[in-house]
């Protein structure tokens, strides 16, 4: 089951037992919860909010990534790709949002919810530009998803970018990178040589045993258990409607920017986990779904959403494409949301133990990126789309120094382009609109 591909678009219909979709949907959580829950402590540190308040937007975080998850995976008429993509709250938007502290959460909540309803729009006029979204423009954008995200996950296995920066004296020591590397050498395992649902579940069982050998080297937060509540509602519009021109505009161009990794991330979810390319329903249908959990998300006082790339990686990796398990995810995530106490238990684990995913998963998003753009003509035009893309991509990602004197013109423009995937988008797509064809 785990190891097939098939090219048919009935996998992702394919209902799983219970006893194996919750499982590979625990599993998809586990991947995408430290991400999800960073972005609001980090906005959170920043606003200067009280330590309640902090628990409230991670719970909120949880609950807004459930509903998100859900309207991908179940779908509404046209709305939802209909895939196993998992959404979570978005790092993308964190330059934009700092910015208006000034202002406080209520104006990025308000300028989210005109984002997610312009993303809406964006999705809903994507056919008649679908022909300018090629493999190869794609391919490139999936691939440099991969890429600039195996630098987290190398940080996550060295024990978290809080302890590199606080404590650069034990990253990356022995402790960390034998839970890493216990993850990482289990599940590879497990997939390898596991049949059924040993192979499906395989980062699961990887992170099961990261998490025994973490408790042994004495890694786990066992405080973070016992100080969550058991039960929180969630209470939508708690800091309020502020209309903030400024954040407002930002929000709009971050939704195209968002839009692109999107169709990335669907991109590679159906060639990862079914070797076919996605449809136009499915891209259309998944950024209005994007839009929808973005605007959800903001009336419930949670960051903007997004499709979550290390979950597409999972998809690659265990080849289980049931959007089913994707809504098992949606349901687990909004549990977690409603039942503090439970997200607590994942909270407790180490960063290392994600790690070791993590370096799995992206490597295999780079992949499918791979196998996207071996899709195309390789024509000396598209060599050089591919590789002024790349250059400029992993270029300034890896020497952000080159855009220092960068004019910030309001949106962190210099910052944007640092990583990866903006610049070498941009570029794919610009060059493949404007470059001609050569003739046969």
């Amino acid at each position: 089951m785990a190891k097939k591909r098939t090219t048919s678009s009935g996998a992702a219909n394919k209902k799983l037992p219970l006893n194996q979709s919750i499982p590979l949907g625990i599993q998809h959580v586990f991947a995408m919860f430290a991400g999800n829950i960073t972005v609001p402590l980090i906005v959170a540190g920043v606003f200067g909010v009280t330590t309640g308040e902090k628990i409230f937007l991670i719970q909120m975080a949880l609950f807004a990534a459930g509903v998100a998850t859900i309207i991908q995976t179940v779908g509404y008429k046209n709305i939802g790709a209909r895939l196993p993509i998992i959404q979570g709250t978005s790092f993308a938007f964190i330059p934009i949002m700092l910015p208006f502290k000034a202002f406080g959460l209520g104006a990025i909540f308000t300028a989210a919810f005109i984002g997610g309803i312009f993303q809406i729009w964006i999705g809903k006029m994507l056919k008649p530009i679908r022909h300018m979204f090629p493999p190869l423009v794609t391919g490139i954008v999936v691939l440099m998803i991969g890429i600039s995200l195996l630098k987290v996950g190398f940080k996550y296995a060295g024990g978290g970018v809080w302890l590199m920066n606080n404590k650069p004296e034990i990253f990356a020591n022995w402790h960390h990178l034998t839970i890493a590397g216990t993850v990482l050498i289990v599940a590879l395992l497990a997939n390898l040589k596991g049949k059924g649902m040993a192979s499906a579940a395989s980062i699961l069982i990887g992170i099961v045993a990261g998490f025994i050998v973490a408790a042994m080297l004495g890694e786990v937060r066992w405080d973070k258990i016992a100080a969550a509540d058991w039960f929180a509602l969630p209470m939508p519009l708690q800091y309020g409607i502020d209309f903030v021109w400024g954040a407002v505009i930002l929000m709009l161009f971050m939704s195209i920017v968002t839009t692109i990794e999107t169709i990335g991330d669907i991109s590679a979810t159906t060639m990862g986990g079914a070797n076919r390319e996605a449809t136009n329903k499915e891209l259309s249908g998944g950024i209005m779904a994007d839009g929808v959990g973005t605007a959800f998300a903001s009336i419930f006082n949670a960051m903007p959403n997004t499709s979550y790339s290390q979950n597409a990686g999972l998809v690659a990796f265990t080849g289980v494409i049931s959007r089913h398990v994707g809504t098992v995810a949606g349901v687990i995530l909004i549990l977690l949301g409603l039942f503090p106490k439970l997200g607590g238990i994942i909270a407790a684990m180490p960063d290392s133990v994600i790690g070791g995913a993590a370096i799995i998963m992206f490597g295999l998003i780079a992949g499918a990126g791979i196998k996207l753009i071996s899709k195309s003509e390789m024509s000396q035009r598209n060599v050089l789309i591919l590789a002024l893309s790349l250059s400029f991509g992993i270029g300034l990602y890896a020497f952000p120094e080159f855009v220092a004197h960068v004019p910030d013109l309001g949106i962190k423009l210099g910052l944007l382009l640092t990583t990866g995937l903006i610049p070498a988008g941009l570029l794919a797509f610009i060059l493949n609109a404007t470059l001609p064809i050569p003739k046969k």
